[in-house]
């Protein structure tokens, strides 16, 4: 690569001679990128002077490309037209994609969705990509304008614009407590089976720490583990047993009579999630009112 630079022309010499060369005119070239013709003709004469060959024969105030102009006309708009179609590509994109938010997959499914069409319908004008993961944002290849994720998850440079408060509860599906008394307590979780998000590292509560919050003892119990948090939530919907719930992932499931609080206890963390803002720059009004949005959402709301 440096070798490759080492021999490039100096690149604003490129674009005059680029024009003179399409057009075969100093002056109509001077008038197409708004320059005088004396500008143009001194950076193709500097260029020349750099690559130490000809490139215009000057005759009777008309200037016609040698073939050493001709063959370096041919590259260079070439080149420049490459980098002008991906340019418009990439701004087209970015137009297209407007902001981009990254989601935690759990969160993004059984939270934002529901939720998403209330900040469209109040900016019909701002698209909104969604970009899911169930790994930190630490982990994504892709440029993201806002992401939200638990706090304590890794965030890299990502900078932190606020948290959102949540409450953590046990939940189950209906048919798993039929005929049962509740509200049940702590202890009699015992006789359900456990489901158990468990990574490493466990960037995120599970029983043991659910338990010593209330200030109760762990029962012993059959424990059911998965290695994804949507994967234990579906296992709690079909019935295998208890999971812990995160009030603002499994509201709308309660709700909805999918699943249920089996007992009164629940752990407040005030500041259980994290909103952040990430290196790619989208339209600076769309992110603001984005991020406005969120705000209402899980904190103001």
């Amino acid at each position: 690569m440096e070798n490759i630079l080492r021999d490039l022309p100096s690149l604003s010499r490129l674009r005059p001679f680029e024009a003179a060369a399409r057009l075969e005119s100093f002056t109509r070239a001077a008038t197409e990128l708004g320059l005088t013709q004396t500008a143009v003709s001194k950076q193709i004469a500097a260029l020349e002077l750099e690559l130490g060959v000809l490139l215009f024969d000057r005759r009777n105030r008309a200037v016609f490309l040698t073939d050493e102009g001709r063959r370096f006309g041919r590259v260079v708009s070439g080149a420049l037209a490459d980098i002008a179609a991906e340019a418009s590509l990439l701004g087209d994109r970015r137009k297209s994609i407007g902001v981009v938010l990254h989601c935690q997959l759990c969160e993004a499914i059984y939270w934002l969705m529901p939720r998403l069409s209330d900040f469209h319908e109040r900016h019909p004008s701002v698209e909104v990509r969604i970009v899911t993961s169930v790994q930190p944002i630490t982990k994504t290849s892709e440029a993201f304008d806002m992401a939200i994720q638990s706090t304590g998850r890794p965030s890299g440079a990502a900078r932190l614009l606020f948290t959102a408060p949540d409450e953590v509860y046990p939940i189950c599906a209906p048919s798993l407590i039929d005929n049962q008394a509740l509200p049940l307590s702590p202890n009699d979780l015992s006789a359900f089976p456990l489901l158990a998000h468990r990574v490493a590292p466990q960037e995120w509560m599970e029983w043991h720490d659910w338990f010593v919050a209330i200030g109760a003892t762990g029962p012993n119990a059959r424990f059911l583990t998965f290695d994804s948090f949507p994967l234990t939530l579906q296992a709690a919907i079909a019935g295998r047993g208890m999971a812990l719930g995160w009030g603002r992932t499994v509201g709308d499931l309660v709700a909805e009579g999918k699943l249920v609080r089996p007992c009164a206890e629940s752990v407040h963390r005030p500041a259980d999630m994290s909103v952040f803002q990430g290196s790619r720059r989208g339209p600076r009004k769309a992110v603001q009112a984005l991020r406005e949005w969120l705000q209402q959402q899980l904190v103001d709301g």
